[in-house]
């Protein structure tokens, strides 16, 4: 009995010393960026001596993999692709509830604040890690438009007007993350957005996309 206590006990600090090592990363590699981050500042933050990083993760390049998975892990357990939608809501709902996801993670103040800073430098200068992060967490998302945008403009997704229509919709959406300095400096108080305004502003996404879309329709 005593030996499986501390068996659980050692089981649970190991798991908590894995988290604070991917969050104390994830800090760094946002501020830094993956080349000058380096893991004895990762293990100063995360209280951890550097064997700790070897034990867990093997080398930096791993690391860095992990916490990019462990970044977007976080941001759909707490606003998933479709929210609280059923599997069977018409498609017009289904879009709406996407964008909302969609915005609520671009604008969500409490998480932290290194995960979005974290995927734009990895956007703007690509490491290895994207290509896995690409297939294993970003591809299901493009799938998951497609599959809306499909029915919303009743064509196969393999279409190419199916990828342009829902690149349409995510740009709209990542608009305000990436040129949020400028929208700020032209519109002040425009950001950042409480939630009665993150919900107009999936409902106006969501109502001009749809307009755009009757356009391209198959009838």
């Amino acid at each position: 009995m005593s030996t499986n206590h501390s068996i659980k006990s050692a089981d649970v600090h190991q798991a908590e010393t894995r988290r604070q090592l991917l969050e104390a990363a994830g800090e760094v590699f946002a501020e830094a960026g993956y080349q000058n981050a380096t893991v004895r500042e990762i293990c100063r933050r995360a209280g951890a001596n550097i064997a700790a990083i070897n034990y867990h993760f093997g080398d930096k390049e791993t690391l860095y993999l992990e916490v990019l998975r462990y970044s977007k892990d976080k941001e759909l357990e707490k606003y998933p692709l479709l929210l609280d939608l059923p599997a069977d809501a018409p498609a017009e709902k289904k879009l709406r509830a996407f964008i909302l996801s969609l915005l609520l993670r671009i604008f969500d103040q409490s998480q932290a604040a290194w995960g979005g800073k974290l995927m734009s430098r990895e956007m703007m200068n690509p490491t290895p890690a994207l290509d896995k992060i690409a297939e294993e967490r970003i591809r299901p998302m493009a799938n998951q438009l497609s599959g809306i945008m499909a029915q919303l403009l009743n064509c196969a997704p393999e279409e190419e007007r199916v990828r342009l229509c829902a690149f349409s919709v995510v740009s709209q959406c990542l608009f305000y993350h990436h040129c949020g300095p400028v929208v700020t400096r032209l519109f002040p108080g425009q950001l950042p957005m409480d939630a009665a305004r993150i919900e107009q502003l999936a409902d106006y996404i969501t109502e001009f996309s749809l307009a755009g879309l009757k356009r391209f329709a198959t009838h």
